[in-house]
């Protein structure tokens, strides 16, 4: 193949790509962060952070802004998703946790709903929903972008 066809290719599979947006939309408090996850309009789940503090290693929510999500595997928390090219932060993962103070050193965790101040119920239920979701589109090559704002 040629670099002309390469190029054709190329640009021909950057127009068909489809794209799946999320838009997380935060509130910030003083013992957490909560937010709602949508796709098109449509609430998917709830999700808890840690508050914001300047985007602190392993004490911060990441800073606002557009995404990429990738599927990633690890033994403590199985397959699960990894936010991409986070500013001064690496391995930024969405897995399950109730209880943001205890449980996430920097990550998003799905929820079924909000019980306090980055707190919630049933986070293995509502990340599997997000795995039943969002996995097949990833499977078939299609890129997931998160977009968070508050």
């Amino acid at each position: 193949m040629g670099p002309t066809t390469h190029y054709r290719l190329l640009k021909y599979w950057e127009l068909n790509m489809k794209v799946m947006e999320l838009q997380l939309l935060r509130t910030y408090m003083s013992k957490g962060t909560n937010g709602r996850l949508y796709h098109d309009g449509r609430e998917l789940c709830k999700c808890i952070e840690l508050g914001w503090h300047k985007n602190a290693k392993q004490r911060s929510c990441v800073p606002e802004g557009e995404y990429r999500l990738s599927k990633r595997y690890s033994s403590r928390h199985g397959w699960h998703f990894q936010l991409m090219d986070v500013p001064g932060r690496s391995l930024i993962l969405v897995h399950p946790a109730n209880c943001a103070e205890r449980e996430l050193l920097g990550c998003i965790a799905p929820v079924t709903g909000h019980t306090g101040e980055g707190r919630g119920y049933s986070s293995r239920l509502a990340m599997q929903k997000l795995k039943d979701l969002l996995f097949p589109i990833m499977d078939q090559g299609h890129i997931v972008k998160l977009l968070i704002s508050s």
